[in-house]
């Protein structure tokens, strides 16, 4: 199952953030481990290392963070013109979830895990929270 990880989870488990950290974590995990094909936009990586590093407040931890603990278990959906356009012409409110919306079609992705369910509410991709991908993932 393709699964669009949203960038709030991802951070969740790189800074060790309460209380979304277990339930983040074993999505990435759940990644790591082949039980599902995680991903993240590529655009979303910027992001996760700028707020990554505001936690951390270094910048050599923040590296070694993103590379070794999110890259090496997610794959990296790419972001193009025509994803930026798609989302461009779809005048959502939030422009980056409108953004994570359309790389999770181009991945055919079966959900969109994130603790904001409701930023997607325009989805026809069913979207779930961390707790319930899990859920989801045992009753297979």
């Amino acid at each position: 199952m393709n699964v669009l990880i949203d960038t709030n989870v991802a951070i969740d488990v790189l800074v060790q953030r309460e209380p979304f950290f277990e339930h983040s974590q074993l999505v990435l995990l759940a990644s790591e481990k082949k039980y599902i094909n995680g991903f993240i936009s590529a655009s979303s990586i910027t992001d996760i290392f700028y707020i990554t590093r505001k936690f951390t407040k270094d910048k050599a931890s923040t590296y070694h963070l993103v590379k070794k603990h999110l890259m090496a278990t997610v794959g990296i959906a790419s972001v193009d013109g025509d994803i930026i356009s798609k989302a461009l012409d779809a005048q959502w409110n939030d422009f980056e979830d409108c953004v994570q919306y359309f790389v999770s079609e181009r991945i055919s992705a079966d959900f969109i895990v994130t603790r904001n369910p409701n930023d997607f509410k325009n989805s026809s991709i069913k979207v779930v929270t961390p707790e319930e991908l899990l859920n989801i993932i045992v009753s297979d």
